[in-house]
């Protein structure tokens, strides 16, 4: 059995961490609240952004335009949205899975890393690093968002790649974050589940689209909007995410804190009690032995 002194200071140590925990999920809870709304108040917008242009790009398969063609070259792009911090529990493994795990191949992609620990484990394992954007997911902004879908798409239009991908974490609620893979370009319409939305979407799909101004107007228009928008609800999404990860994390740190100083109490009041029988033990022998 460990000695007092030992449980002791193991105790100590673990109410150290625990007050450490406990700051940090505050911390978290705190930047969820704001990061949550910032993520709710633009999800709408975001989500009806990808249906509408799916939509329309769907119906607009007869344009010739290079946005709409796939690139002649093998390599794909994925931005990468993780955190630059750890203590967040499953959340970058999550995102770090999509691409490990994926239908990818490993010498034909080109990572846009917008956060430390994708990058860093991504790197290690031997991927292609094309752009270091990480100091820009601890406040997103529009404006970052759309450099990158402006370099994005030069390298799209060049033929130095052929396919644009996007891997984040989709915030449901505070509990529920789902990573997920989602195809920018070229663009792919998503099959509905419905069978009758599924034959208005085919015969939707065949229905003249006419564009005003001309089609290659409009798509230059619409295609960059559409992909810096997808890049920067992302962002938004992830970081959310992110804080309720880590909240999750830390409280369940906290909580197993706890569990561990009861035990530790208990073992150390043991310990005591037995060093003191003993000590009773060895004087009640001395004072026999005496008399």
């Amino acid at each position: 059995m460990a000695s007092m002194r030992d449980i002791k200071r193991r105790k100590s140590s673990i109410e150290s961490t625990q007050q450490i925990t406990k700051a940090m999920k505050l911390v978290s809870t705190v930047r969820l609240q704001r990061a949550r709304q910032r993520a709710e108040n633009s999800k709408a917008y975001f989500n009806c952004m990808y249906d509408t242009v799916t939509s329309v790009l769907a119906k607009a398969s007869n344009v010739n335009h290079p946005y709409l063609k796939a690139g002649s070259s093998n390599r794909k792009a994925v931005v990468v949205i993780t955190s630059n911090r750890g203590l967040a529990g499953g959340y970058n493994s999550g995102i770090i899975k999509l691409i490990t795990r994926g239908n990818f191949d490993k010498d034909e992609l080109d990572i846009y890393a917008l956060g430390k620990k994708g990058k860093e484990f991504l790197a290690r394992y031997g991927y292609t690093i094309k752009e270091d954007d990480c100091d820009k997911i601890d406040d997103p902004v529009y404006a970052d968002a759309m450099g990158i879908s402006k370099r994005l798409l030069e390298s799209y239009v060049s033929g130095e790649i052929g396919e644009i991908y996007l891997a984040y974490t989709a915030f449901k609620n505070t509990v529920v974050h789902d990573p997920k893979l989602i195809k920018l370009l070229p663009v792919e319409p998503e099959e509905s589940q419905d069978s009758e939305d599924s034959s208005k979407i085919e015969k939707g799909a065949t229905a003249l689209m006419n564009f005003e101004p001309e089609d290659e107007e409009a798509l230059d228009l619409i295609i960059p909007k559409y992909v810096t928008s997808l890049i920067y609800g992302g962002m938004v999404e992830s970081v959310a995410s992110e804080n309720g990860a880590r909240m999750q994390a830390m409280d369940s740190a906290t909580s197993n804190a706890e569990d561990m100083i009861a035990k530790l109490s208990l073992q150390y009041n043991r310990a005591r009690q037995g060093s003191i029988t003993q000590e009773l033990t060895e004087i009640i022998g001395g004072a026999s032995a005496i008399s």
